[in-house]
């Protein structure tokens, strides 16, 4: 069974391996051991509630327990932008007008903008290519939701997700060529290496003191602004589906978007529900699929089999119940996936 479980000290190795797999962009997520030896210990200390609020967080990968390869990782921040600024830019519009010249034109700015400060942040996103089969990509993005609408306590009132921004066919960000990269003198790169290692001093030091309008960008630049990385679509029509919507946040670097909700309205939170487990043979698989996960904190898990809960028990195999780490009567959360359309004959 592959099941997205809460990250141990012993999977730092595995992590970098992974991280070594993604492209440019990824800006938390890095093939960097010292700095994911320090996520972990960061997400075990969260767990014991021993880390602050300012870096409190949580990390998850993903498993095939067949094999023990770690296939995937997520991560959620439980509140941005606590110790140091969480910068984005806001995209808003600007009317200039005059009536003698008969002239009006409507215009978009970025603004920079701390809006977000507070919000959980869902992120480190990153499947293997290997892996990258049907429901896979979405059992490892909804794991978070999971854990969210388990231990609900332990989040703020809203939710955002920043995406990885497009780039082009020479892995070039049209974005950060135009506009990072004349105010920071560095590289894509470099910028995303120091931001993602909590070196944003010079963010704030060098970032542009005014809005600036997009239309005196390069249009390459422009029609990019909002746009998701192609490697990325997929996650995107994911936290679409969970309840998160783009309303105009673009990151500072690659313009990429940032989606956001309430989390009391994203869809596993309102839709996830609490059944006892049984265990015995499972007769015919069906069509019917469902997100099961445990409820401990400490050693979190989350799969995905057949089924839907039935008069308050959900029915396991002993393989699928090992894996989970549950016995018979023990409580666990089900998400019941929505009924596939029907196609026409």
């Amino acid at each position: 069974m592959i099941v997205v479980r809460s990250v141990q000290p012993g999977d730092v190795d595995a992590l970098v391996a992974l991280a070594r797999e993604t492209g440019p962009g990824l800006t938390t997520f890095k093939p960097d051991r010292d700095a994911l030896a320090a996520r972990v210990d960061r997400a075990r200390r969260t767990l014991a509630d021993a880390a602050e609020p300012y870096e409190a967080g949580y990390l998850f990968a993903m498993e095939d327990t067949a094999t023990g390869d770690i296939a995937g990782v997520c991560g959620i921040e439980t509140e941005v932008g606590l110790e140091q600024p969480f910068y984005n830019y806001r995209v808003s519009t600007v009317v200039h007008a005059s009536r003698d010249l008969g002239v009006w034109t409507k215009m978009s700015l970025l603004n920079i903008s701390h809006d977000l400060t507070g919000y959980a942040e869902v992120c480190s996103l990153f499947l293997s290519p290997r892996y990258r089969t049907a429901g896979v990509g979405g059992l490892l993005s909804r794991s978070r939701f999971m854990f969210i609408a388990q231990f609900r306590e332990r989040f703020p009132q809203r939710l955002c997700a920043e995406l990885r921004g497009h780039f082009d066919d020479s892995m070039e960000s049209p974005f950060w060529n135009a506009v990072g990269s004349h105010f920071y003198q560095i590289g894509f790169n470099e910028a995303d290496y120091l931001s993602s290692h909590g070196k944003k001093s010079f963010l704030a030091e060098l970032m542009p003191r005014y809005p600036v309008y997009l239309d005196l960008l390069p249009e390459a630049a422009q029609q990019v602004v909002g746009v998701t990385h192609r490697d990325t679509a997929p996650a995107r029509k994911m936290l679409e589906a969970e309840g998160l919507r783009y309303e105009n946040h673009v990151d500072i670097f690659d313009a990429g978007p940032v989606l956001e909700c309430h989390i009391t309205d994203l869809r596993t939170v309102r839709e996830s529900v609490l059944a006892q487990v049984r265990i015995g043979e499972r007769h015919g698989e069906g069509d019917a699929r469902s997100l099961v996960s445990n409820t401990s904190l400490d050693d979190f898990r989350v799969g995905a089999t057949s089924g839907v809960p039935d008069d308050g028990a959900f029915l396991l195999t002993a393989d699928e119940a090992a894996a989970l780490r549950v016995k018979e009567g023990d409580t666990v959360r089900v998400l019941a996936s929505p009924p596939r359309a029907k196609t026409a004959a």
